[in-house]
């Protein structure tokens, strides 16, 4: 540890001094689009806990052992420390459950309201109308269509989807647009230590929640679990804000947006275990045991008070939770792996992901400015399609519910179950998992709050349960085969519903390329243990299919494509040195030599966020390593105190302090305030600054982490993961040779993946779309002139 550290670890006697201690771990603001040094902040946190040591020592008990308030202020303030956190995170996973509640009901409400209306009350969606009503072949007196005629019905379903998108699309655009998209790509980059301002603040949280419903209501074949944890994070986010202890650490802020993020997912699929694997596999970059525990209590508190809101009046968390009370047979295991393979995971998400990243390319192109034309040309076009297959026009949450289902549960959706109907239902089945593919490509990423879990999952089960009535009827077909000898006659052998249950697990994996917390949330869906099993079957052929292709998750793949600094956590080799990425072209300041004049200059011509300490020009022998906050901080407190001029020198090294002989004035000024001696931190910003002599060396860190130019590129990128420093400085025997950042090993990786074929080469969708974009403009250009030429006459 290093002297600085020491200093700025030590406590103010009074309580001026206080304040500025506190003042002091202020210095370092992030700016937007930066990345935090985790070393740093650990530094500030372990002061902290330095300082709260040391006044709980400094409280003693009386003279004769009673309790003195100084003692009992300070067992006060322990306990305060103690149980903050807990209640930070009881009231982030309350409010998270609450907010989940309400987005499912209105959402459930704005979805039947394209279809019709309620007559015992506008406010009751189509479930809550016909609460009585038994089965779906039953009459409902209550719940009204907007029109007999069905081209009208058609008109008014395409109207309200149009509506509902523009409105949200405007919404987004003028208040928040980091509300837009799923936010899971930016989330894992904000956990890693990006900085983005404003994206898990109150306008984020209040315009996503607002806008969602509206969304999903629309019918765009995007999700709400995906945004709902972004939801969730902002929430956790603005709460955990309103605490000294969390907004002055950055360590405590991302425990907390770690925490939210499990209560996302747990709230989103009615699983709390599973949103805390989640968590653990796809979102945070390091995790540990403390982090777990928070996360596992958040996502317990949300999913309690989600049950306890019970927003379906069924005692389900989510809409498609089911129970399963049938068995599988071994035989299925092959067309289980089927799914796995061709269905849904490894080839569905590597088909996705390559071509939404070439939509993408298209839209950053040509749509940047047109995000809302955009998201209601998607919405309508997605409505005047969907509306006429039975499980496009439906809500895909409504639509996993009965794609689930056992063929003996009550009531049937549009003759499902039908043996009459099942190649007719085989047709439907197929249509829409081939025009749900298309649209989740287009639909994902335009500038309305869209998610990709759900519509995966819906287009796995779409495929699965296609999958499970060919068997089922290939079982009716030849009963007496060898394949289903295991079968009983009088006992269902085929449960359709199951395979349409594992095509959504292996949809999801596969396109967010995700295993283990998958199974579990699988299994907290149906509470059946026994189908863990095939999932995980199902899941590995997803996995091998993914590996083969060589391909990431579209939350991984974005975050490339946006170029945010982000290291996967897969390792990788090289087999090259840090010398071949590091940066030699440094601005450093000299240990001695340098007056505020010299100091200002650089800060004026360089946007840098530190510098290295050498001695001199030539030497360059590596003394620490000092940042820009820090010396702009120091300069602006000199400056408004009017202490310094451009002309006074600056010692960045206790080395050269005897070359200056008036140093003596340091110490005399500090000996003439009396308290101060013991807080040097204190000291150095009273009386740093004389027209002297302006001592910054206390501001130096004495002791970054260096490494030498022969160390392997893999080993450095393990120290950025595991670690987080903002930069590394490369040194030779005590001289600085270079400094390496997490953005030189991605520009680095950058031009290894260009030598390879990407989404942005042509030949693509991406070209695709940009000849029909050209030729839609062209011609529309020769038609508004052909009017205009007719009207002249």
């Amino acid at each position: 540890m290093s002297d600085r550290d020491e200093r700025l670890g030590t406590v103010a006697p009074e309580g001026e001094g206080e304040l500025e201690v506190d003042e002091l771990e202020q210095i370092r603001r992030y700016e937007d689009f930066t990345t935090i040094d985790w070393i740093q902040d650990s530094i500030l946190e372990r002061n902290q806990r330095l300082r709260a040591a040391r006044f709980e020592s400094n409280s003693r008990r009386g003279p004769n052992g009673e309790i003195t308030m100084a003692l009992a202020w300070a067992w006060v303030q322990k306990a305060a420390n103690a149980t903050q956190t807990w209640f930070i995170v009881s009231l982030a996973g309350v409010c998270i459950g609450m907010n989940a509640a309400l987005i499912s009901i209105v959402t459930e409400w704005l979805s039947d309201i394209k279809m019709g209306y309620c007559s015992d009350g506008w406010w009751l969606n189509q479930q809550f109308c016909c609460w009585e009503i038994d089965s779906d072949e039953d009459g409902c007196e209550s719940w009204h269509l907007w029109s007999t005629v069905f081209l009208a019905r058609w008109l008014i379903y395409v109207i309200f989807a149009a509506v509902f998108s523009s409105v949200a699309a405007n919404l987004v655009k003028t208040f928040a647009k980091y509300a837009a998209g799923s936010g899971i790509s930016e989330i894992k980059c904000i956990l890693a230590g990006f900085i983005m301002r404003g994206y898990l603040g109150m306008w984020t949280l209040a315009i996503k929640s607002l806008t969602l419903p509206l969304v999903i209501a629309s019918g765009l074949s995007v999700g709400k679990e995906g945004p709902s944890v972004h939801v969730a994070c902002c929430i956790g986010n603005v709460i955990a804000r309103l605490f000294g202890r969390f907004s002055r650490s950055q360590g405590k802020m991302r425990e907390m947006v770690t925490a939210a993020s499990a209560a996302g997912v747990a709230v989103a699929f009615g699983s709390p275990i599973g949103g805390v694997l989640f968590s653990i596999e796809e979102m945070s970059h390091t995790f540990s045991i403390k982090t777990m525990w928070r996360s596992f209590f958040c996502a317990l508190v949300a999913t309690v008070t989600l049950s306890a809101m019970n927003p379906f009046r069924t005692g389900k968390l989510v809409l498609f939770q089911v129970t399963y009370d049938r068995d599988w047979h071994f035989f299925e295991i092959i067309f289980f792996i089927i799914i796995g393979i061709f269905g849904a995971s490894g080839l569905y998400g590597a088909f996705v992901i390559k071509f939404n990243l070439q939509v993408a390319a298209f839209r950053r192109k040509y749509l940047a400015q047109h995000g809302i034309m955009e998201a209601v040309t998607l919405a309508t076009l997605t409505a005047m399609a969907g509306y006429f297959n039975r499980f496009l026009r439906i809500d895909m949450t409504e639509s996993l519910a009965i794609l689930f289902r056992e063929c003996d549960s009550v009531g049937e959706y549009d003759n499902l179950c039908q043996t009459s109907a099942q190649w007719r239902m085989v047709n439907s089945l197929l249509l829409a998992t081939i025009f749900r593919i298309g649209a989740v490509i287009v639909s994902y990423g335009c500038k309305v709050p869209a998610g990709i879990f759900v519509p995966s999952m819906a287009i796995g089960a779409t495929f699965g349960r296609m999958i499970g009535i060919i068997v089922k009827a290939m079982y009716r077909a030849y009963p007496e085969s060898g394949i289903f000898s295991v079968c009983q006659p009088d006992v269902p052998c085929i449960t359709p519903g199951t395979y349409a249950f594992l095509g959504a697990a292996a949809a999801l994996a596969g396109v967010m390329r995700i295993t283990v917390s998958v199974v579990v949330i699988m299994f907290e869906l149906t509470g059946a243990l026994n189908y863990i099993l095939p999932t995980m079957i199902v899941l590995l052929a997803t996995k091998a299919v993914g590996d083969f292709l060589g391909i990431n998750g579209i939350a991984e793949e974005m975050i490339r494509f946006n170029g945010y600094p982000f290291l996967e956590k897969e390792d990788h080799a090289f087999h090259i040195p840090v010398s071949k990425v590091m940066r030699t072209d440094l601005q450093t300041i000299h240990a001695s030599g340098m007056r505020v004049r010299d100091v200002e200059q650089k800060l004026r011509e360089t946007d840098v966020k530190g510098f290295p300490v050498v001695s001199s020009d030539s030497q360059r022998f590596l003394l620490g390593y000092v940042g820009r906050a820090e010396l702009r901080y120091v300069l602006d407190k000199a400056w408004r105190s009017r202490s310094i001029s451009v002309d006074t020198p600056c010692l960045f090294s206790a080395v050269g302090e005897g070359e200056l002989a008036d140093v003596s004035i340091v110490a005399s000024q500090s000996e003439a305030m009396p308290g101060l001696v013991d807080d040097e931190s204190t000291e150095i910003l009273r009386s740093t600054a004389s027209r002297d002599v302006m001592r910054l060396s206390p501001w130096v860190n004495q002791t970054p982490l260096t490494v030498s130019p022969h160390l392997p590129l893999e080993i450095a990128m393990q120290l950025f993961k595991r670690m987080g420093p903002r930069v590394i400085l490369v040194e030779q025997y005590g001289t600085l040779v270079g400094l390496i950042t997490v953005k030189d090993v991605l520009r680095f990786t950058t031009t290894l993946h260009s030598q390879t074929p990407s989404w942005e080469e042509r030949g693509g969708l991406d070209s695709l779309l940009e000849e029909a974009w050209t030729w839609t403009g062209d011609t529309l250009h020769r038609v508004l002139t052909w009017f205009r030429n007719l009207f002249r006459r």
